[in-house]
């Protein structure tokens, strides 16, 4: 049985809503909210978001949903998770930090007795 994709959110009106909840279901998806008032929870979807909004919406006038989707998938895939730099990774964008972190699991497979040295 394939596992649902789970959806994180935090609790605005917008996430309790019936149609989300109506959306998520007709997509087989899961959602899932943080505690109310709890901001580590959800620290890290936050944290994309605020970056999602500055650095690429609030930026651009989308004359469609089409366009919007597009150009967010863009944002996404081809500068966010391959190109930019985050703070919390050593500066390395997330596709280099993944990238890095299968290399030492392969060490790690190879060499089970460097283990405690590679974290």
């Amino acid at each position: 049985m394939a596992k649902k994709v789970l959806v994180h959110s935090e609790q605005g009106s917008q996430y309790t809503s019936h149609e989300w909840q109506s959306f998520l279901k007709s997509y087989s998806l899961e959602g899932s909210m943080s505690r109310r008032g709890n901001c580590h929870d959800n620290a890290v979807a936050e944290s994309f978001f605020q970056l999602l909004k500055r650095e690429r919406i609030k930026k651009k006038i989308y004359r469609t949903r089409e366009e919007a989707r597009s150009d967010i998938f863009d944002y996404i895939e081809m500068f966010y998770n391959s190109k930019r730099r985050h703070g919390s990774s050593d500066q390395m964008s997330p596709t280099e930090y993944e990238s890095q972190y299968y290399q030492r699991l392969r060490s790690r497979l190879d060499y089970p007795w460097r283990f405690n040295e590679m974290f």
